[in-house]
């Protein structure tokens, strides 16, 4: 099932935040079985980057209203579990449910793989560091006697969306003769200017940073330390690169060349090319072919050559969701068991993700009994997913 519109669309009327959240309850519910089951599994409510951007008296009116419907659900539920999470939490989360699927969680942080995730409305970084890190931008993880340093943050606006968005008012600003023909890409004259979409957006990537506060500050006035290790980068840059048909492997010089070329091509070339995309698909890759690379070689200064990165949103036959990292690291200790140590995972008990909906996560806990299968499922509305999970 999918489920629409998301929390932050209840923004005019907050007391019908939490009747939005009876399908996905009913649904949950024939998952769980009898009342008894119901009344002993958790439910849990992680809102995310639409509800950050609230102010914040519409964000708790939207909250109560939730708390309000999960209370009488006839789940196990209370009020702190329904909660607004910071989007670095978002990035452990992702880092998490990564090297979980990797089965690198737990041993040496070395060999961790890093996350970077290209949202809509913002970017998440993740990735186990050597460097002495901001307190504000460092995260203790602990997993199977192993504690993790890792540097974890989340860049407003600087997702795809909010980028080009943000691009197209500059260009708007600039008006008459100087206007750019990207501010309308591919709908009045049918190109694109690739170069001037990179140089473009290193501008916008650069703002702020007369007000960082660190030795040197890579986006805006943000810290970022040196990129190390390998990196899964998912959500636009995986539909990037599956868009211009790039290997999981690519480099960025790839992405390089592939925006070039969408970028120069007129549109009546590009409509009999790839018949199942629209005109805005056209400008969207565009810009997002320079954006990616802009960000990740202009401003992060990864090599054009490098191949650390894979672009995918899962790990073999594991989507890689926040959702699934956060019922992992709320739930690790059932996960290890009284030892400490990882679980054997065999094949058959592997996570099984199925895909739904919008601005929300929902984790329900099926606590089965004594040496029985427990089972979770996690509901992630912000990306239109569930999630089921089964431990041993």
């Amino acid at each position: 099932m999918r489920v629409s519109p998301g929390l932050s669309s209840f923004a005019a009327d907050t007391a019908c935040a939490g009747e939005s959240l009876r399908p996905l309850l009913e649904f949950a519910k024939e998952k769980v079985g009898s009342e008894g089951a119901a009344a002993a599994t958790e439910v849990r409510l992680m809102a995310t980057a639409g509800l950050r951007l609230l102010e914040e008296s519409v964000r708790e009116a939207i909250l109560v209203s939730c708390r309000n419907a999960l209370r009488a659900s006839g789940f196990r539920f209370e009020d702190s579990w329904a909660k607004v999470i910071p989007g670095s939490d978002e990035g452990v989360y992702a880092w998490v449910a990564a090297n979980y699927a990797l089965g690198t969680l737990g041993g040496d942080p070395h060999k961790t793989i890093g996350i970077i995730e290209l949202g809509g409305a913002s970017a998440q970084l993740t990735f186990v560091s050597d460097e002495v890190l901001p307190l504000e931008l460092s995260t203790n993880f602990t997993f199977g006697g192993t504690t993790y340093t890792l540097y974890s943050n989340s860049f407003l606006n600087f997702g795809q969306n909010a980028a080009q968005d943000s691009y197209r008012e500059i260009l708007k600003s600039r008006g008459g003769a100087s206007r750019s023909n990207l501010e309308n890409q591919y709908v009045d004259n049918g190109s694109g200017n690739y170069k001037e979409c990179r140089s473009s957006s290193l501008m916008m990537m650069q703002e702020g940073k007369e007000r960082c506060e660190y030795q040197q500050c890579h986006l805006g006035s943000n810290f970022v330390p040196e990129l190390l290790g390998h990196f899964l980068a998912t959500e636009n840059f995986y539909f990037t690169s599956k868009f211009f048909g790039l290997g999981r492997s690519s480099s960025l010089s790839d992405f390089v060349v592939a925006g070039e070329q969408l970028c120069n091509k007129d549109l009546s070339t590009l409509r009999q090319k790839y018949l199942n995309h629209s005109d805005e698909d056209f400008s969207r890759y565009c810009f997002s072919s320079a954006y990616i690379v802009a960000l990740l070689h202009d401003s992060l200064g990864v090599p054009l050559d490098d191949k650390r990165i894979e672009y995918s949103n899962q790990v073999g036959d594991t989507h890689i969701e926040w959702a699934l990292g956060a019922f992992i690291a709320n739930t690790k200790h059932r996960i290890l068991g009284a030892s400490g140590a990882v679980a054997t995972r065999s094949p058959k008990h592997r996570p099984l993700l199925a895909v739904l909906g919008a601005f929300l996560a929902c984790g329900i806990y099926l606590v089965l009994r004594w040496r029985k299968p427990k089972t979770k499922i996690i509901y992630d509305l912000e990306k239109g997913r569930y999630i089921m999970t089964r431990i041993s």
